[in-house]
């Protein structure tokens, strides 16, 4: 890789990556409703996620499965479905994941909350379309392709887990601004609507 092309690489991938979208709204409610601890959870299977598309769209497979959009309506739907299951949960302070007397829940079990990460990018077309139009052109024909997808898929998880921390610390400082007032119910329903938000945005979008 030439400095040039990582010159330009990495603004643009952290332009993107900072962006508000599903995965970082999923970071800011897990870091309101589990704190930022428990959301590195989340995090590692969300990361993993956008490293395999990125790895297969950088091979063309994700090129295929776009001209086959039914393959992403299941996991779409389903995911979706999951996600807004949790935050109808959430709203009315239940489940796992609600906050319950002023307190972060640990419930939530690691598996759980690497599904959720894992789910949100894997289902995510835009996200596959994404990789699709932009990672091929910062790839050298003339150079091994292992190496360099070694170095563009680290920064690019290196990029997305630093926003990814950015908008859980955000949603831990929104939760103690909100814990003030003791009003556990109204920060139940603020994170379970941005859930309940990112199902309907996964099966929708």
């Amino acid at each position: 890789m030439n400095f040039a092309l990582l010159s330009a690489f990495i603004p643009t991938f952290f332009f993107v990556s900072i962006t508000p979208g599903m995965c970082m709204t999923l970071a800011m409610t897990l870091g309101m409703t589990v704190g930022v601890k428990r959301a590195l959870w989340m995090m590692l299977g969300e990361l993993i996620g956008v490293g395999s598309v990125a790895v297969l769209s950088a091979i063309g497979v994700a090129a295929l499965l776009l001209n086959y959009p039914n393959v992403f309506t299941l996991f779409k739907y389903l995911g979706g479905a999951y996600l807004a299951f949790i935050g109808i949960q959430m709203w009315l302070s239940k489940g796992k994941m609600a906050i319950k007397s002023g307190e972060a829940s640990t419930s939530a079990s690691r598996k759980e909350l690497m599904s959720q990460g894992f789910v949100t990018a894997i289902a995510n077309p835009k996200g596959w379309a994404f990789f699709v139009a932009l990672l091929p052109p910062f790839l050298v024909a003339n150079q091994p392709l292992a190496q360099q997808l070694i170095v563009l898929i680290s920064i690019i998880l290196t990029l997305e887990f630093s926003c990814l921390l950015i908008y859980a610390t955000g949603g831990r400082t929104l939760k103690s601004l909100l814990m003030q007032s003791g009003n556990v119910r109204i920060m139940n329903r603020i994170a379970g609507s941005l859930m309940v938000g990112v199902g309907l945005w996964l099966a929708i979008g």
